[in-house]
């Protein structure tokens, strides 16, 4: 195949009619080869060389000798702290790497100026000392605006890469290091005053109360401050402390730990709006001085006057009536208690009794008897039974009614009295068992249901208002039941009658 230069090309170009179109395109064209020819010849001549500049990396072609010169070709201006590695005035090789750390911009707001530096401090103490900055241990220092410890580590750098809304060259250049700022608080002298001997403290609060209590000096309640813990702290001022002392104070059921200014145990007492009056009494003393940890007891002192009676119970007395029927009675005199009264001096310690004197003793009301009569008039009376008998009787008695018989009576069919009664008849139906001061023995009863029957025997539970009816083995009824006993015409001699009967077993109403 035929070679076809240039020369042949634009003559042929001539002759076919878009000769002049092709000599145009000729006047530009040789330039853009001279350039692209000078440009291939200048990539062949340039090294290549391996840039990273705070951790990022990239290639770059340099015909430049130095890493000082490529270093200013490529836009990076550094300052005296940055570091190059190699050296900036080392020659450049072939795929050499250089490495460019830049320090950490820093703002210093200290004693009233805004400062920009660059640092490879890793602590605030080191930035400030690179900074030319004097600190002392009591100053305080802000990073970002929070309280940190001068010799604190640093957070690792923050870098901050910008968005990519045009072409800003390099891709370190894309990258913006995060500054921090640190501030400077100076501390003031102040001097506190305990009591003792003053000294003075450095102190960055805002507030007396503050700086006391950077400085770990408690205040307690009850101390006094002057100036007071909330007034602003300024150089040289002088803070007074009066210290209250702690004491316990035991009134009123209550134990109570408190603090005061106060100088005596009456002075303690009214600034806890204790009062102390009458017979109180104080230990210590009121004009006692105190002292830590004292123990003031206040013993509430009452004395009061009692006045107690002494009940002596009348005494009832009986007394016969002729006149009234039996079994009623008479009230004469109502009868009253005597009263003995004493007068008393109770002393009572914390609401205790604790002494009692007496004063005097009288008699108030003498006690007066009780008299009743009771009726002696005995009368005959009839009653008539259910089958139409009438029996006389001298008197009625409301008696509790039981029944026995010979193998019932707890006797043993071996004793000799076995089936006797105590008045040595046998046992049969129509004896009856009383007591003999309420019915005398062998005198004739009625008892409805039961019949006719003749107090011979007793028994050791048959007392009072008690009667046990007797029957034959073969025909014994239980009895258990409250009856109206008639006591059968003629009365026994007065001596045997009991005119005032017990009131037991109690009748039911």
């Amino acid at each position: 195949m035929a070679t076809v230069t240039w020369k042949h090309a634009l003559q042929q170009a001539r002759r076919s009619g878009v000769g002049p179109y092709l000599a145009r395109l000729g006047t530009y064209a040789l330039p853009l080869v001279l350039a692209a020819a000078l440009w291939a010849t200048w990539q062949l001549t340039a090294r290549p060389i391996h840039v990273t500049v705070d951790g990022i990396q990239e290639q770059v072609w340099t015909h430049r000798r130095t890493v000082a010169a490529l270093l200013l070709d490529l836009g990076l201006t550094l300052q005296p702290q940055d570091r190059v590695s190699p050296p900036p005035d080392t020659p450049l090789q072939r795929d050499m790497t250089i490495t460019v750390q830049r320090a950490r911009p820093v703002r210093l707001l200290v004693d009233g100026r805004d400062l920009q530096i660059a640092s490879w401090g890793e602590t605030p103490a080191q930035i400030l000392a690179d900074a030319g900055e004097y600190v002392d241990r009591y100053d305080r220092i802000l990073l970002n605006g929070v309280p940190v410890a001068h010799d604190a580590p640093l957070p690792e750098p923050a870098v901050t890469r910008m968005a990519a809304t045009y072409d800003r060259g390099h891709a370190w250049n894309q990258a913006r290091l995060e500054p921090i700022q640190l501030r400077v608080i100076r501390s003031v002298p102040i001097v506190v005053d305990d009591g003792s001997l003053p000294f003075t403290v450095r102190t960055t609060a805002q507030t007396v109360g503050e700086a006391l209590r950077e400085a770990q000096i408690t205040i307690y309640l009850g101390d006094r401050v002057d100036p007071s813990l909330g007034s602003p702290v300024t150089s040289g001022l002088r803070v007074r402390i009066q210290r209250s002392t702690p004491l316990y104070i035991d009134v009123d059921g209550r134990l109570i730990k408190t603090r005061t200014r106060g100088e005596t145990v009456a002075d303690a007492l009214t600034a806890m709006g204790i009062g102390v009056a009458g017979l109180d009494q104080v230990e210590p003393g009121l004009d006692t001085p105190l002292y830590d940890e004292i123990r003031v007891k206040v013993t509430r002192i009452q004395e009061d006057i009692h006045v107690t009676e002494e009940i002596a119970p009348y005494e009832t007395v009986y007394v016969p009536d002729p006149n009234l029927p039996i079994d009623t009675q008479q009230v004469i005199n109502a009868g009253a208690n005597g009263i003995t009264r004493s007068r008393y001096r109770v002393r009572y310690e914390n609401g205790q009794e604790v002494a009692r004197e007496l004063l005097d003793t009288w008699v108030a009301q003498e006690p007066q008897q009780r008299v009743i009569a009771y009726g002696q008039k005995i009368e005959p009376k009839v009653f008539t039974a259910a089958d139409g008998t009438q029996y006389t009787y001298w008197r009625k008695i409301r008696m509790a009614a039981s029944s026995y018989s010979a193998s019932t009576a707890g006797v043993s069919p071996d004793a000799s009295y076995y089936g006797r009664t105590f008045t040595g008849e046998p046992m049969r139906f129509g004896v009856v068992a009383v007591d003999p001061r309420i019915i005398p023995l062998r005198s004739q009863v009625y008892v409805p249901g039961y019949g006719v029957g003749q107090a011979l025997d007793t028994g050791s539970a048959i007392r009072a208002r008690r009667i046990d009816l007797g029957y034959d083995d073969d025909n014994l009824v239980l009895w258990n039941r409250w009856v109206d006993v008639y006591l059968l015409w003629p009365p026994p001699p007065d001596y045997q009658i009991t005119w005032v009967l017990p009131n037991w077993p109690r009748p039911p109403q």
